[in-house]
């Protein structure tokens, strides 16, 4: 038995929605501000799907992700389709003052054994404020990017 756990968050950039969507849509950058992924890499002979690897405190988990639909400045969303089971969309959303939103959705899927040693609700909390602390250094990240150019 699996159980699926889905977590959005948002962040505001003071950032043009173009720049924050190349950005963003540069998947092998994610590392930088990802804490728990430590590796992307874009397959070369289908680019549809890249190879991800998380690692957090003795844990490493590493997945192949398909991305389902792009919309540019808009939204990229994909599914694994093996290892680690995850799914999600991020969105992106343009204002007209010039800034952007970025909301992030990750679903993910717990096995069973797993629900039962750790609290669902505790590892959501985790899950939800580390995947918050990564929109925040994406944030950062962008202005820094916007400043240089």
């Amino acid at each position: 038995m699996t159980d699926w756990l889905e977590h959005s968050v948002y962040v505001d950039v003071d950032a043009s929605i173009d720049l924050v969507w190349n950005l963003w849509s540069d998947l092998e950058q994610m590392p930088r501000w990802m804490k728990w992924i430590d590796s992307v890499k874009i397959l070369e002979d289908q680019p549809e799907l890249s190879r991800w690897k998380l690692a957090s405190g003795g844990f490493e988990f590493s997945w192949l992700s398909r991305i389902l639909k792009v919309v540019p400045n808009q939204i990229i969303q994909w599914e694994s389709i093996d290892g680690l089971p995850n799914r999600g969309a991020i969105r992106f959303y343009g204002h007209d003052k010039g800034g952007s939103t970025v909301k992030l959705t990750v679903a993910y899927a717990i096995p069973g054994f797993l629900g039962q040693l750790m609290d669902n609700l505790f590892l959501g909390r985790i899950v939800e404020s580390t995947i918050q602390a990564d929109l925040n250094r994406f944030r950062d990240y962008a202005l820094a990017a916007k400043d240089k150019g």
